[in-house]
């Protein structure tokens, strides 16, 4: 058996505040998707303004990131990128069709070593989002330190 850490709905607000705030910072208007190890979602925002496309893309970031173990955009990064033409994986995102995604916007949550979720960001650049997601990871990484726990905030995530 194995105790294993749990994201919760405290976390995934805390997260999702630090976002918008980033967002707000650089001018972007965002939309903020949380999921558990699982992908199912505990918490999406999508800020006033945002894309009406925002909240099924960051789902899927998310979803993606979190299942997956790695930030999203890692799947297309040169030269190796699995999803890559001629790579392993090329043509992985019509697997599970719409919860998918190989670009910019998506991170795994790891806490001490594990993955406990995934953040899916969407509505600016890939700079944005990567922007956002990391400043949303710091700040857990925050809020978690005092009682412990080490949370992974660059942008380049693989386990």
């Amino acid at each position: 058996m194995k105790t294993a850490l749990k994201l919760e709905l405290e976390e995934a607000k805390l997260m999702i505040e630090a976002a918008k705030e980033k967002s707000a910072e650089i001018n972007v208007l965002e939309t903020i998707a949380i999921v558990d190890d699982g992908g199912s979602v505990i918490a999406l925002e999508r800020m006033n303004g945002a894309r009406i496309t925002g909240p099924e893309i960051a789902i899927a970031k998310a979803y993606t990131a979190s299942g997956h173990k790695r930030s999203t955009h890692l799947f297309n990064k040169e030269p190796n990128g699995p999803a890559l033409p001629g790579n392993e994986a090329f043509g992985i995102q019509h697997m599970l069709n719409g919860k998918f995604a190989v670009f910019v916007g998506g991170f795994p949550i790891v806490i001490n070593g594990e993955v406990v979720g995934g953040i899916g960001i969407s509505g600016g650049n890939g700079e944005q989002d990567t922007a956002v997601g990391t400043a949303a990871l710091q700040a857990l990484q925050s809020y978690l330190e005092k009682e412990g726990y080490e949370v992974i905030t660059e942008a380049d995530i693989k386990k």
